[in-house]
């Protein structure tokens, strides 16, 4: 079995597990590289892959979504959370506070087309990043799927496995399946550009649920490594320390206009130095 389980964020559904690992794998040899650390091969490395469970079934086709289809409320919030971040990282995009007060759906459309403005989401259509919204929360809310995608970690994991990756919603979902085993053999986690510790539309719907505000260690695990770009705007909470203890060291690493891509983190020095001590 594979000495790191990699577990993929959101807009994976047309992907697979073998394509992933095939583009994670070069990322991560130069990131143990830039660490001084010894290489692995491709047989140390395998990704969990959850995203086929939102891929649609049959002759569906893909949803076009547009500022409508956002009437859930957990969706708008999370929207506006984004929207308050763009703003705050980049003076030219109008934030909340020029628009006005209120969730309704011209604030909505406002955020879209603010968040259509920032370099974090140049170039992604607002149906995608509606239908990215509506990923997450369909794990959150939708019980089957959340427990298929755990299932696929809790089936990578093996008695070699000692490093679990995970990037952007897979770090929720990688999470949640190491605190469900509690038998596990991995000792490192590593979170990168993760969304765990957004108080109330993340952390506070984790399983298990948190106890007087801090959030439940995974049994077995010696160390978690926290890494997350200043700009990445899906990690609102940068420092996870402090919803899951001091246990988790978090750390920050520049990655440029693309700061949620998975393998600019994962070529990092940072990254590179977690995963050796794992190892």
């Amino acid at each position: 079995m594979a000495r790191i389980v990699a577990v993929h964020g959101i807009a994976n559904q047309y992907s697979g597990g073998h394509q992933l690992q095939r583009d994670w794998l070069p990322a991560l040899q130069d990131g143990l590289c830039r660490a001084g650390a010894a290489g692995i091969e491709a047989a140390d490395l395998t990704c969990a892959f959850y995203g086929d469970l939102f891929r649609p079934g049959g002759k569906a086709l893909e949803p076009f979504y547009d500022a409508s289809d956002l009437d859930d409320a957990w969706e708008r919030e999370l929207l506006l959370a984004w929207w308050q971040e763009a703003a705050r990282l980049e003076p030219m995009v109008a934030g909340p506070d020029a628009v006005g007060k209120g969730i309704g759906l011209s604030l909505v459309q406002a955020a879209l087309d603010g968040l259509s403005q920032s370099s974090f989401f140049a170039g992604l259509a607002e149906s995608a990043l509606i239908g990215d919204l509506k990923q997450v929360r369909r794990y959150l809310r939708e019980a089957e799927i959340r427990k298929a995608a755990r299932q696929r970690v809790l089936e990578a994991l093996g008695p070699d496995t000692r490093v679990v990756i995970g990037h952007s919603l897979g770090s929720v979902v990688a999470y949640e399946a190491l605190c469900a085993a509690p038998e596990q053999p991995a000792t490192t986690f590593l979170t990168i550009g993760s969304p765990l510790g957004i108080r109330h539309l993340i952390f506070d719907q984790l399983e298990p649920a948190p106890q007087e505000g801090l959030g439940h260690w995974p049994a077995g695990l010696v160390r978690w490594v926290n890494i997350a770009s200043p700009d990445d705007i899906v990690a609102l909470e940068k420092t996870l320390s402090s919803r899951f203890g001091p246990g988790v060291v978090d750390q920050l690493v520049e990655n440029g206009a693309r700061a949620h891509d998975a393998k600019r983190y994962l070529c990092s020095r940072e990254v590179g130095d977690a995963v050796a001590a794992g190892l």
